[in-house]
């Protein structure tokens, strides 16, 4: 008898375990119960279409439920919501949303793949006109129409993670006058905060007004949205705001059904993604999954994991064994003219988890200097402190970040330490790299911080120890050009004393005191290290990422 696979769920995940099940099985008799009115669209691309990088509204639909059944013989439903669960019977209640209908369906295995719902807080106001989530085709529906219909000049973005930077984006491209608020002191709070100043600067150097550390305390207006009133009083003019706090994940079925949910807040799952029930499976949004960093369970909702677990799923479910290792959490965002990405874990989580780990930052021209464009990125890298282990990486640069972050990840993946990163032999052409990758530079960088050839501090140290450092009379030491000190600018009370004239000018400095020396990116200073060093200066520091990171600049 042929097996019978139930879906509740029919986007990323859902449509995922769908199609590799029937690849798997041609004669298992599989349905997808959607909610919505459409299945495997594109979400990820709805702010790349509210700014018009996608043209057609058509091709932000991967599949339709027309063609999924004509590929795949899937019978798909939308606009049907699953409302009960009965595990004892193994049957699932369902309502059709179009005509009222009720009716049970029964499974051999049952797939939940519901994902997440934005979270709209119970702010006074939130439901007043032109006040916006942007999470479904739905949802983008509704803001073209009020920006069709309206004269909508200025726009308001509540949240800074990924999809409030795009949507910011976005509106920019429209033409708006736009406002971010978010209530965190940083934009992208799963980076590490000077890993984040860039992108707030990008955005003012645009028009953005980026207000930061200040939440949203209430939405004003008649039946439309007309201000948005912060938590500290200040007032922001709006006619359109998207709100974009993020996603809570849809568990009352799973709740309802009695199914094991864990401290990290998702559906708990073994290895082959099995629910506590043996016969139902999980994916995407809703359930934890292990870190592959920390070995911890987390919850991490990005389509890469939940397109993975979609194929495990279906695999399973008609008699394979696939399994799923786990999540980095690798991730990226355009955020204007720059990229943001991370991998693996960052400081700070590394610092709440107690680690013992080191820190190194490598600004580096995304390919050859002497071809035209070359455009900078700062990798940061956390590794750990005895054996060099990669834990996690963080990039932000113009050109060449998602090749790097890609490689970093797989270098994780791979339980790689930084010495590693030294060896990698990556491809070289003056247009795409240099001779010496960033990813190859960073190495260099985190290596000899390893076996101890530099003592960096961070730029974030420095900026916060600045007056204690000048009170205990540290001999801060600029050894860029004077060129770059006249445009760039200078950490207050560094001497001036160029990388070249160091071994002939060393006699303006005591050996005996501590002395700090930047460049512009850290390579200069490095240099001067070893030079000092070998004159035999005792206590000499370099500013990892040199004036660069300092600024918070790439």
């Amino acid at each position: 008898m042929a097996r019978k696979i139930l879906i509740i769920g029919g986007v990323a995940a859902g449509a995922s375990a769908a199609a590799k099940a029937r690849r798997d099985d041609e004669k298992a008799e599989i349905t997808i119960y959607e909610k919505g009115p459409y299945i495997s669209f594109a979400n990820c691309g709805l702010p790349y279409y509210l700014g018009r990088d996608i043209k057609k509204r058509d091709d932000l639909f991967l599949m339709t439920p027309e063609f999924f059944y004509q590929r795949y013989r899937v019978n798909v439903k939308v606009n049907h919501e699953v409302v009960e669960i009965n595990k004892e019977e193994k049957s699932i209640a369902v309502k059709n949303l179009v005509t009222g209908e009720a009716f049970k369906d029964y499974y051999d295995k049952l797939v939940i793949t519901t994902g997440g719902t934005p979270i709209k807080p119970s702010i006074a106001g939130i439901n007043l006109e032109n006040i916006f989530t942007l999470f479904t085709i739905n949802d983008v529906d509704a803001i073209e129409k009020a920006l069709n219909e309206e004269n909508i000049e200025k726009v308001a973005v509540v949240g800074g993670g990924y999809i409030g930077l795009e949507a910011t984006e976005a509106f920019l491209k429209r033409g708006k006058k736009v406002t971010l608020i978010e209530k965190m002191n940083q934009l992208l709070p799963y980076l590490d905060e000077e890993m984040a100043q860039p992108l707030a600067k990008h955005l003012e150097n645009l028009g953005v007004r980026v207000i930061l550390g200040n939440g949203v305390k209430e939405f004003r207006g008649e039946t439309k949205v007309r201000e948005v009133v912060l938590e500290n009083d200040d007032v922001v003019e709006a006619q359109l705001v998207i709100v974009a706090i993020g996603a809570r994940p849809q568990l009352e079925l799973i709740k309802k059904a009695g199914l094991e949910i864990g401290g990290a807040g998702g559906v708990v799952v073994d290895a082959t993604l099995r629910t506590s029930d043996p016969h139902i499976y999980a994916g995407g949004d809703i359930i934890e999954t292990v870190h592959l960093v920390t070995g911890k369970k987390v919850r991490i909702p990005l389509a890469g994991p939940a397109n993975k677990q979609g194929r495990v799923i279906g695999a399973n479910v008609v008699g394979g064994h696939k399994y799923f290792k786990g999540v980095l959490g690798t991730s990226i965002v355009k955020v204007g003219d720059l990229t943001a990405a991370k991998t693996g874990i960052g400081e700070r989580e590394a610092k709440e988890l107690g680690l013992a780990y080191l820190v190194s930052y490598t600004p580096a021209l995304h390919h050859a200097g002497y071809y035209p464009n070359a455009r900078y990125l700062v990798t940061k890298l956390i590794f750990a402190q005895h054996s060099g282990k990669i834990l996690g990486a963080q990039i932000v640069g113009w050109e060449g970040v998602d090749k790097r972050i890609d490689v970093l990840a797989t270098a994780i993946h791979g339980s790689m330490t930084v010495e590693d990163l030294e060896n990698l032999d990556l491809a070289y052409a003056p247009p795409y790299s240099s001779a010496k990758d960033p990813v190859i530079m960073a190495g260099f960088v985190a290596a000899n911080v390893l076996r101890g050839e530099i003592d960096l501090v961070t730029p974030e140290s420095v900026k916060k120890s600045l007056h204690r450092i000048i009170d205990d009379r540290w001999q801060i030491v600029d050894v860029r050009t004077h060129k770059e000190r006249e445009k760039e600018g200078y950490i207050p009370g560094a001497l001036f004393i160029p990388v070249d004239q160091l071994r002939e000018r060393y006699g303006e400095l005591d050996p005996n005191r501590k002395t700090l020396l930047y460049c512009k990116s850290g390579y200069r200073s490095y240099l001067g290290y070893k030079i000092l060093k070998d004159l035999g200066f005792k206590d000499v520091y370099s500013v990892s990422g040199g004036y660069m990171g300092y600024r918070y600049e790439v």
